[in-house]
């Protein structure tokens, strides 16, 4: 007699995991890692834009002849309205920067993990699990 069996949903297959295999696994892992840690600092980034934002609105309620104080550093420092007006568009211009590289690399990394989850899937199919958890 056969020992074949039709599998059930919810069973797993008997699949050989090459070193090929095991080397994309690997760089899947590697990848979701650093979205991980891309996502936390673009939230860090973004967040950082948002106050230097709100910083630029409450500015213009100030008068020009007044001295305004401004963080740099660790330190906070009075300085006049025009130089503090300088500082703030520096600020977000950098911050700007840092979000959309930022961005960027995280689709590019996402990019890397579709290609991987495309051959993985179509290797191992439901006997492999890529989905990020909440």
């Amino acid at each position: 007699m056969s020992s074949l069996r039709m599998m059930k949903d919810g069973d797993e297959a008997d699949t050989n995991v090459s070193w090929e295999d095991q080397q994309n696994i690997n760089k899947f892992s590697k990848l979701n890692s650093r979205l991980y840690a891309l996502e936390e600092e673009y939230g860090e980034k973004k967040k950082r834009l948002e106050l230097l934002e709100d910083v630029t609105s409450e500015l213009e309620l100030c008068d020009e002849d007044e001295l305004v104080k401004y963080q740099v550093g660790d330190a906070f420092v009075n300085a006049p309205y025009s130089q503090v007006q300088e500082w703030l568009e520096r600020d977000s211009n950098e911050a700007t920067a840092d979000v959309e590289k930022l961005k960027d690399e995280m689709d590019g990394v996402m990019a890397k993990m579709d290609e991987l989850k495309a051959i993985l899937y179509k290797r191992f199919g439901n006997s492999i699990n890529l989905e990020r958890s909440e």
